[in-house]
């Protein structure tokens, strides 16, 4: 899989990113494994500490396995003086898990984010491209059921 990602870009420093975010959107748990790490740093020619170095600069990016679906609170400003806190209070207790942590079915990681650019809609997540806005903690509890039921 790994080969056939790379493939798609030509082996130039500037595919790094491109190369990253197509692996770890095609991996089921949404992260980079060490052998994908390998088979990037061949194709590009460029050292694995490089390849770690812009992995862990950019938080978008995980080196751990993940859920299925992502919830990335914001807790920019806007949406932290809108209740953010409570939502993430709130999320911590319908998922029972912590910030950065995976569900133990596997189906949700927790993560905070700085800003979904969708201020006006605070406070406000995303679960994997889906932006939902105007939470409330009856509505959060509503989005997870909805998503656990589709399973």
């Amino acid at each position: 899989m790994y080969k056939e990602i790379c493939s798609k870009y030509a082996p130039t420093k500037d595919n790094l990113i491109y190369i990253l975010h197509e692996i770890q959107d095609a991996e089921p748990q949404h992260y980079i494994s060490k052998e994908a790490v390998l088979a990037v740093s061949d194709y590009l020619k460029l050292p694995e500490n490089h390849i770690y170095g812009v992995m862990t600069f950019y938080s978008m990016y995980s080196t751990t396995p993940r859920g299925k679906h992502i919830i990335r609170l914001c807790e920019s400003p806007p949406c932290y003086i809108k209740g953010s806190e409570n939502i993430l209070r709130k999320l911590g207790i319908i998922l029972g898990v912590e910030v950065g942590e995976t569900t133990k079915d596997g189906m949700f990681t927790l993560e905070l984010c700085a800003c979904l650019g969708v201020c006006g809609n605070a406070p406000v997540m995303m679960i994997n491209e889906d932006v939902y806005g105007d939470l409330s903690e009856e509505k959060v509890e509503e989005i997870i059921e909805s998503i656990r039921g589709r399973q």
